[in-house]
């Protein structure tokens, strides 16, 4: 087994949390590649962002409600939605960086989030039309605008239906998370299969020689996504995104800031 300095290891997971957020939150935040003009994310102190939505928990004993999850992604497509969102991005076995939301899903992704780490302090917004940074780490520092992209979609039924394509291995079965039924699937993707639904993370792995990942995925009885894991291998580091959302409700307007 390989062993590294203490200071060896601390660079090594802090450059990892780079490629990691940039791969892990690029969809959700609306930022092409990352959080651009900030510097590297340290790890996430106690302080981490405040967020309303407790982590789920699940329970081994029978759920009532239960439901086939073909049948509730089937659902999922008919009606979009917004979610609060919550992501913490790990690198090997260290919480790197904390990312609190809101944004609708199911549809062309719109949304405003915040991300911080030690030293980090990002606010994204993403309209119909453009997506707007701001660092806030940096003193009067104003919004960026920037033309949003074509393919920034937050496409989580889809990831749910690769899975189920890699046959019953991937039906894990009904759970409870937060007291909430929700089926658990479960499997490996390789990186060419999330082309399709996903090319934006695809391009962004890619670039950095992911070749795939495994996630655990619970969505609800409307093919909801609740929670969602997502680990990897970058550059000999084990990384983890874990994603819950919560509070869903219609389709928002988000629109500029002001000023």
């Amino acid at each position: 087994m390989m062993t590294f300095s203490a200071r060896r290891t601390t660079v090594s997971a802090v450059a990892v949390a780079v490629a990691v957020v940039a791969v892990g939150l690029s969809v959700l935040s609306g930022c092409k590649g990352g959080p651009s003009g900030a510097g590297a994310p340290a790890p996430a102190s106690s302080s981490a962002v405040p967020t309303s939505s407790a982590v789920p928990t699940s329970s081994a004993a029978p759920v009532a409600g239960a439901f086939e999850p073909e049948q509730a992604l089937a659902e999922a497509e008919k009606t979009p939605y917004a979610a609060s969102i919550k992501c913490v991005t790990e690198a090997a076995g260290r919480e790197m960086s904390t990312m609190t939301g809101r944004s609708n899903l199911g549809t062309s992704f719109t949304g405003r989030a915040e991300i911080r780490s030690t030293g980090l302090w990002m606010e994204t917004i993403t309209t119909a039309d453009a997506n707007y940074v701001r660092n806030r780490t940096q003193e009067g520092s104003g919004w960026v605008k920037a033309p949003r992209s074509p393919d920034n979609e937050a496409n989580y039924a889809g990831y749910a239906k690769l899975l189920l394509a890699a046959g019953p291995s991937a039906k894990k079965g009904m759970e409870n998370r937060g007291g909430v039924p929700a089926y658990h699937l479960a499997g490996h993707l390789d990186l060419d299969q999330v082309a399709s639904i996903d090319p934006r993370t695809h391009r962004s792995m890619k670039a950095k020689g992911v070749t795939g990942f495994d996630i655990d995925q619970w969505i609800d009885s409307q093919g909801r996504t609740v929670r969602f894991e997502q680990r990897m291998e970058m550059r000999g580091t084990q990384a983890v995104n874990k994603i819950d959302f919560s509070e869903f409700g219609p389709v928002e307007t988000f629109a500029a800031p002001q000023g």
